[in-house]
């Protein structure tokens, strides 16, 4: 029998504020254990937590970038479990019933498919929460830190429309750059900033009727993410081939091993006895504070990309590497408008700019070289002022530090050699040195053109105007 998946996926993102959700505690990542925290994060007795209002703004933010329908009226409610390392014994979160609407449902996310076509994957909902602490388990003793405890999550949940783990992939690949394109999240799988839960079933193929679910929890990057699905809908198909029964069951997945699991027999609804918080009023979002929201909402990748090829006439390739972060996609435009070719600007930017950001592990927030350092740069290669190799050493003491390639250039005297005077005595010294390789170029041997261009930038410090000294080089040479 052929099987075909049904998959969904439900990603926490942490939303970046300066701020908790329900106090005013750090919510940066990292700290001493158990130091970003007071009475409301620790559920204390007669603590009561105020909402957040930059939570719902960028929440919002999100919600309309992808097409959602804010509610006017949505309200908080208590989601009721125990685990160590969350104090209170509730989570305070959203959910999606006939009475309780979250801050916002439908929309969706557009994705690339293998076949070079686009889909949309529908969202059900994209509600606000907090999040728990961490839980440490190491040589034999369990440890709680409290830090994370009520830092602002989103949880943006799709339809189960997802038909294989390539599409999952793409679907995680848009919504994160959505998430950080917006400015909603900083999007650094490194630190938590989004984890995803993926719920997978099969069915046979022509059937309509959903199989029985299995949830995969906590998985933290996108192709961990691929590879746990795909291990799934395998280890379900074996399982109805063989004559199994498939559980409800929430699994864990080991990457390293490419395993999965069993983690806990899988809760409904009803399990975590939602109701309605009584220390948090509800949300109500009137028409002026949606269009504020949506006025906050930078240019799109979609709609960047779009711009980028009908504007800067760039090729599919040069969008891609140019728009996949909103900041480089502005860096090069500042460096475009500062006067520089759009050729020049793409290739310094895809080649040396790239380079040092993936050599440092740096943003380019965090580069030293400016837009318009950039710019003056390649202005001093247009004039001849330098060479394009020395470009690109000046461009490292840019690069280190942060000065402008003109201080740079006359502090290391690195103006290039264009006078003929000047080059035509160290070409003569070079061709008196070299009697033999004269006599063989001479008699047809045109390789030993790169001979003597070498042994002209050994002598000149990489100085020497390569144009002019090729033009007057094969003039001496009788060429």
């Amino acid at each position: 029998m052929t099987y075909e998946p049904v998959i969904g996926l439900e990603v926490h993102a942490q939303l970046a504020t300066t701020t908790k959700i329900f106090c005013g505690c750090n919510a940066e990542f990292g700290g001493d254990p158990n130091t970003h925290v007071c009475p409301v994060c620790l559920g204390l007795p007669g603590a009561l937590p105020v909402l957040n209002q930059n939570v719902i703004d960028l929440a919002m933010r999100i919600a309309l970038a992808a097409g959602c329908t804010i509610q006017p009226r949505s309200r908080f409610l208590r989601k009721n479990y125990f685990y160590p390392d969350l104090p209170k014994g509730y989570q305070i979160s959203q959910f999606q019933s006939h009475e309780e609407m979250p801050l916002a449902t439908g929309g969706g996310i557009d994705i690339s498919t293998d076949d070079s076509g686009t889909k949309t994957i529908p969202l059900t909902r994209i509600h606000m929460e907090e999040d728990a602490g961490k839980s440490i388990h190491a040589l034999g003793e369990s440890l709680v830190d409290v830090n994370r405890c009520g830092v602002p999550l989103i949880e943006i949940v799709s339809e189960p429309e997802i038909a294989t783990p390539e599409e999952a992939f793409h679907y995680l690949t848009s919504l994160h750059q959505l998430l950080v394109y917006t400015g909603v999240s900083e999007g650094d799988m490194e630190k938590g900033h989004m984890r995803i839960d993926a719920n997978v079933s099969i069915r046979p193929v022509g059937e309509t009727e959903l199989g029985t679910k299995v949830e995969i929890k906590n998985v933290n990057s996108f192709r961990n993410c691929q590879r746990a699905i795909a291990s799934e809908i395998q280890r379900q198909i074996d399982l109805r081939e063989t004559g199994g029964e498939i559980e409800q069951t929430t699994m864990l997945y080991d990457p390293d091993r490419n395993v999965l699991r069993a983690m806990r027999t899988k809760e409904e609804s009803d399990d975590y006895r939602y109701f309605p918080d009584p220390d948090l009023v509800p949300v109500v979002v009137d028409r002026a504070w949606v269009e504020r929201v949506q006025s906050q909402i930078p240019e799109l990748p979609d709609a960047k990309r779009t711009r980028f090829a009908k504007f800067y006439g760039l090729s599919a390739d040069q969008i891609e590497v140019l728009t996949a972060d909103r900041d480089i996609a502005d860096y090069f435009e500042a460096t475009v408008a500062a006067g520089v070719q759009i050729r020049q600007a793409t290739n310094w930017i895809q080649g040396d700019i790239m380079r040092a950001l993936n050599d440092r592990k740096i943003a380019i927030g965090d580069l030293r070289v400016s837009p318009q350092h950039l710019a003056e740069l390649i202005a001093l290669i247009d004039k001849g002022d330098i060479s394009t190799n020395i470009a690109r050493t000046v461009f490292d003491d840019m690069v280190e530090t942060g000065d402008s390639p003109s201080s740079i250039v006359e502090q290391k005297g690195l103006v290039q050699i264009s006078d003929t005077g000047e080059l035509d005595g160290v070409l003569d010294q070079i061709i008196a040195d070299n009697p033999a390789e004269v006599a063989r170029f001479k008699d047809g041997d045109k390789r030993l053109m790169g001979f003597f261009m070498g042994q002209l930038m050994k002598a000149t410090r990489g100085q020497a105007n390569p144009q002019k000294a090729s033009q007057l080089l094969m003039k001496k040479l009788g060429s």
